[in-house]
């Protein structure tokens, strides 16, 4: 493993630390989202529905649930952007090789 690899190894580490601690910490934050919304016009519309589904992980407050979906906003952004940055160096590459 290249000093390159282990540094790498190390950086995601921290920030996966950095991201997953604040968690741990953060208890009954308020906010409200479009979940909350939700759930209050289907108590309006229909006083007996039941959901078909739980949550797998409740989080501790409303703010975490919040900072989870900025994560997963930030992840599929940074796939997305190193795909097509991927994509468009190899097409720039692959002419410089040909010719």
């Amino acid at each position: 493993m290249t000093k390159n690899m282990k540094i790498v190894i190390i950086c995601l580490v921290l920030a996966a630390l950095i991201a997953v601690v604040p968690l741990l910490f953060i208890h009954d934050s308020e906010f409200g989202g479009a979940d909350g919304a939700a759930e209050e016009a289907i108590a309006a519309i229909d006083p007996d529905y039941e959901a078909w589904a739980d949550p797998l992980i409740e989080p501790p407050g409303g703010e975490t649930e919040s900072l989870l979906f900025c994560l997963q906003a930030a992840l599929g952004g940074g796939v997305f952007g190193f795909g097509m940055g991927y994509l468009i160096c190899r097409k720039k590459y692959s002419k410089k090789e040909q010719e």
